[in-house]
C-alpha cells in the first residue's frame, strides 16, 4: 500500500522530451490555444490532478487533431491553414 494516491509522479522525471526542443513555445501556444477555445484553464502550477478525465482528454484530443493537421498541410506543400 504505502504510498498509493499521494502524488504519482512525484520523484519521477518526465518521460515526453521533445524531439525539437526548438518546438517548446509553439507546442505551448498551441496548448493555451486549444484551452481557450475549450473553455479549460491551464494550471499555473503546471498540476492538473484537479482537472477531469474529460477536461484533459479533450484539451489532448484538440491538441492532437490539431497537429495533425499541421503535419499534413506541411506534407501536401501547404502553408498556414
Amino acid at each position: 500500500m504505502g504510498q498509493a494516491g499521494q502524488g504519482q509522479n512525484q520523484g519521477r522525471s518526465r518521460s515526453n522530451n521533445l524531439v525539437v526542443p526548438q518546438a517548446n513555445a509553439a507546442l505551448q501556444q498551441l496548448k493555451y490555444e486549444a484551452a481557450q477555445e475549450l473553455g479549460v484553464t491551464i494550471p499555473q502550477d503546471g498540476y492538473y490532478g484537479n482537472y477531469t478525465s474529460r477536461e484533459t482528454g479533450s484539451l489532448g484530443g484538440y491538441i492532437t487533431k490539431r497537429l495533425v493537421q499541421l503535419a499534413e498541410q506541411q506534407l501536401s506543400g501547404r502553408s498556414n491553414q
